[in-house]
């Protein structure tokens, strides 16, 4: 995933060259449960829940006329992971039950499409890809273990423009992170017991607003 990063400069650089308004994006919202599983022999699995809670973060967002807009996002959100797992290659079949620690990250560019309707309401719909980078800690072993995966999103939702140059956003958001636990990032023994082969896709809807920056153009 690391190799995306030039290509994000990239675009990053032409968006620059050709946008005709830039924006600062803020995101502050409520991202539900989501439940993971994996169950990979009759005496090796995993069922847990990510737990809900707050996710925060920001964008840089240029227009480009005619086009729609791009971003460069980052998110963070930090939870726990309440988990039953069972590793019978390296516990002995052994029930396990902990509430792992758990960091969430995404590292997004997005494309955004505006449709507005008139000076104060702006609705949008937009889909990206970029990193997922995911941390998990076990307090009972103090085993570590993080990885970063390919994730996509999709939102929809309206900005709702209080002045000239700050706006109210609202929007839904659904992000995944595809075959993120398992075998890359490890419940359970924190990676030692190996034989993990088998994995749980992520999947976080979440409900956000924030505030929108417009920024002044430069003079030409």
């Amino acid at each position: 995933m690391k190799k995306l990063l030039p290509l994000f400069a990239l675009l990053l650089v032409s968006g620059i060259a050709m946008s005709q308004e830039l924006r600062i994006n803020t995101y502050a919202g409520y991202i539900f449960k989501d439940k993971v599983d994996s169950y990979y022999s009759s005496t090796s699995y995993f069922e847990g829940q990510i737990q809900d809670g707050l996710r925060w973060g920001a964008g840089i967002e240029y227009h480009i006329p005619n086009r729609g807009a791009i971003e460069i996002q980052y998110l963070r959100q930090d939870t726990n992971a309440p988990t039953i797992y069972q590793d019978g290659g390296f516990l002995g079949g052994a029930l396990q039950n902990t509430n792992f620690d758990m960091a969430i990250n995404w590292v997004m560019l997005n494309g955004t499409r505006y449709f507005p309707v008139n000076e104060v309401v702006e609705p949008f719909v937009g889909a990206g890809f970029g990193m997922g980078i995911f941390s998990v800690a076990n307090p009972d072993n103090g085993n570590e273990n993080s990885a970063t995966k390919f994730s996509y999103n999709i939102r929809g939702g309206s900005n709702f423009w209080l002045t000239d140059n700050i706006a109210f956003r609202a929007q839904a958001t659904l992000f995944s992170a595809t075959q993120v636990i398992g075998g890359g990032l490890y419940f359970g023994t924190g990676g030692l017991g190996g034989g993990l082969s088998s994995y749980s896709s992520l999947y976080q809807f979440g409900l956000e607003g924030g505030l929108v920056f417009r920024l002044p153009q430069a003079s030409k």
